[in-house]
């Protein structure tokens, strides 16, 4: 069975390029295009086995999507794709429970290399 992954990104383009990234690679991907979306999506039963996120986003942005989701996705990996690169961010998301951050633009290789690093039998 495919593993799911939630990703979360306010970019419909961004969105679509993992998307497509990920499902070539066999992956099964649900999208949302903010963290209370992604958020309201856990609540309603979602359990992805990895989760990619944004930081700035709109509504709920993702170092709260991550705080919030670890109420519910105890140990599942969190990664950050973002633009950020700001150290101070990077540590926050890293305490509230991120397994790693990668910064924009990734290249589909290097991301694939990443969640089949963080998510064993992918």
């Amino acid at each position: 069975m495919a593993k799911t992954i939630l990703v979360v990104d306010d970019s419909s383009v961004m969105l679509m390029s993992l998307q497509e990234t990920l499902e070539t690679a066999g992956f099964q991907v649900h999208t949302a295009k903010d963290g209370l979306l992604a958020f309201q999506a856990l609540q309603g039963g979602l359990r992805p086995d990895l989760v990619i996120t944004d930081v700035n986003m709109p509504n709920m942005d993702g170092i709260e999507f991550i705080r919030n989701a670890r109420t519910i996705l105890r140990f599942t990996p969190i990664l950050t794709l973002t633009t950020e690169s700001q150290a101070s961010k990077r540590d926050e998301a890293k305490r509230l429970g991120a397994t790693g951050w990668l910064v924009k633009p990734v290249a589909g290789a290097d991301l694939l290399r990443v969640v089949r690093q963080v998510l064993p039998g992918a």
